[in-house]
């Protein structure tokens, strides 16, 4: 079921109205100075406004568009989505409750230290028009407005792996600009609570000194009376990059302990130093490199928080200086390189492994499910997938081989004495092949799906054709498009015998985990050596004989 908040209204009048009622609210409360401004929707470009150096295209991700230009179906698509995930704070807010109505009746809440803060700034993964499946992010494929208007009604449940337009980021974010990804305030800032009863004294009161999440540790070490040991288990302690945050519990009006904060992610840089920050306008992966000619601005945050005075020009020496004084920051951080590739060329990057890629992989029933990153990998090239088995006799069904699931994903299966092979491109398409003829009856044979590649459109999206075989028999064809990138951001891995996440397809014959009955399954056989399949199942049909 999908989680909402129903019946509200308070996102209709949509995330500009939004930006100012909440503008409004932090000044009544003294959360930010009366001064404060909102900065403009798209205040570092639009595709039509800003190129690259080399013209490339202004992310299409990291544009906004204004409320009043969305047709009234889009208004309620958006306004849904951020009740979606109004829903889910609230859900959220209340289980931290339970946590502390335990605390309380277990007489420990007084003396627990209690840090509650956000990882970034509000995210802007859901581009301009939301998302009903995040991973199309992770593989540089668009999201399709009408394909979310299709999934309205099954927003907040298991059927999407939705994300609200980046409108509302810049509404949550308020009064900064951007997002997460980005080294503005509106990537880096977000609320911090800290609740200690036994050891603070304030009670409700707020705190204006600049401090960073790597200034948590030192705080909470320093509140428990320890210290960084020099050395753990004959290991030497680097220090700690951060400072205690202790000395402001009781005392608001003093001056931040911290001086020097340095920021840079997927190409975006900036830099804090005592009031002021220097910070690109350097598009987050964006793929536009040529560092060195980024546009540096100027802000002094201590009173303009919202980074909307830049003073740039006014004062070169003092923003030269903090040019100086990233690059420093960055040398002492392991910066280098600077990188602002696209997300799917990140997340596909090839990482050191304890065993070296290979062209055959095996994979045997019941084992453990094997996770993406250590998998056999099918992007973007020819493969084949063979199962042996032995079939006593009609009636053989479920999953011989599952990788991902419903939000990407391939699976080779059987179902009604037939076999069936399907590859759901990013939960937008799933593109089945089913076999012409009933399953065989005998020991040793082999169940297999082969893939042809013969093109790439757009590049790194592989189109071909998949054969389904019995042997070296092919039983059925059907042509197919295979993702660029992951299967998913996190979990779904691989499986022989059974699908033991989320389903690939709903068209799995029983019930979860879908695993492979009325035979035999010993292995699952994946290559991808590109040779031809009829090859490969006379090559094992000898070794099967000499076994």
């Amino acid at each position: 079921m999908a989680v909402a908040v129903t019946g509200s209204a308070i996102f209709d009048a949509g995330y500009e109205a939004l930006r100012e009622e909440t503008l409004a609210r932090q000044k009544e409360m003294g959360l930010v100075p009366q001064n404060t401004e909102l900065p403009p929707l798209n205040p570092i470009g639009t595709p039509e406004t800003r190129t690259g150096p080399e013209g490339q295209p202004f992310p299409p991700l990291d544009y906004t568009r204004p409320w009043d230009t969305l047709s009234d179906e889009e208004k309620r698509l958006f306004a849904h989505m951020a009740e979606v995930y109004a829903g889910f704070l609230s859900h959220c807010d209340d289980q931290i409750g339970r946590l502390l109505d335990y605390l309380e009746a277990a007489e420990q809440l007084d003396n627990t230290i209690i840090v509650l803060v956000s990882d970034n700034g509000a995210s802007g993964e859901g581009g301009p028009n939301g998302s009903v499946n995040e991973n199309k992010l992770a593989n540089s494929v668009p999201d399709d407005l009408a394909e979310n208007l299709a999934m309205l009604d099954e927003l907040g449940g298991t059927k999407t792996y939705n994300h609200y337009p980046n409108g509302w980021a810049m509404a949550f974010n308020t009064p900064f600009k951007m997002w997460k990804r980005y080294s503005f305030n509106g990537g880096t800032c977000d609320p911090c609570i800290i609740s200690w009863p036994a050891g603070i004294k304030a009670r409700g009161e707020t705190r204006d000194q600049y401090h960073h999440a790597t200034d948590l540790v030192p705080t909470l070490l320093d509140c428990l009376g320890l210290e960084l040991p020099e050395t753990v288990k004959g290991y030497t302690q680097h220090p700690f990059e951060g400072v205690s945050m202790r000395y402001s519990f009781d005392t608001g009006s003093i001056p931040t302990a911290k001086h020097t904060q340095f920021y840079s992610m997927l190409g975006t840089r900036g830099v804090w130093h005592d009031g002021w920050k220097a910070v690109t306008t350097h598009p987050a992966i964006s793929g536009w490199s040529h560092f060195p000619e980024d546009t540096w601005e100027l802000y002094h945050t201590a009173d303009d928080r919202a980074e909307l005075r830049d003073l740039a020009a006014e004062e070169p020496g003092r923003l030269a200086e903090l040019v100086g004084l990233w690059f420093h920051e960055a040398g002492s951080h392991q910066a280098y390189p600077l990188d602002d590739r696209s997300a799917v060329e990140i997340f596909t990057t090839p990482r050191p492994q304890l065993a070296a890629p290979r062209n055959r992989y095996v994979y045997r029933s019941g084992g453990a499910q094997v996770p993406e990153s250590v998998a056999v990998s099918v992007r973007g090239r020819s493969y084949s997938i063979g199962a042996l088995v032995d079939l006593p006799g009609p009636g053989a069904a479920g999953v011989l081989f599952s990788h991902g699931g419903r939000f990407g994903g391939h699976a080779l299966y059987g179902k009604n004495d037939r076999l069936h092979y399907v590859y759901n491109f990013l939960g937008s398409e799933e593109q089945r092949i089913s076999a012409t003829e009933d399953l065989p009856i005998g020991r040793n044979l082999i169940l297999a799906a082969s893939f042809d590649k013969d093109s790439e459109d757009p590049p790194g999206t592989a189109h071909g054709i998949l054969s389904l075989y019995y042997g070296d028999r092919k039983v059925g064809e059907g042509r197919i498009r295979t993702q660029p990138g992951k299967f998913s951001i996190a979990g779904e891995g691989l499986n022989a015998g059974r699908d033991a996440g989320d389903a690939v397809t709903e068209d799995y014959p029983g019930t979860r985990p879908w695993a492979f009955t009325g035979g035999t399954l010993d292995r699952v056989v994946v290559d991808v050596s590109g040779e031809s399949f009829v090859d490969l199942a006379r090559e094992a049909a000898a070794m099967l004989s000499r076994e």
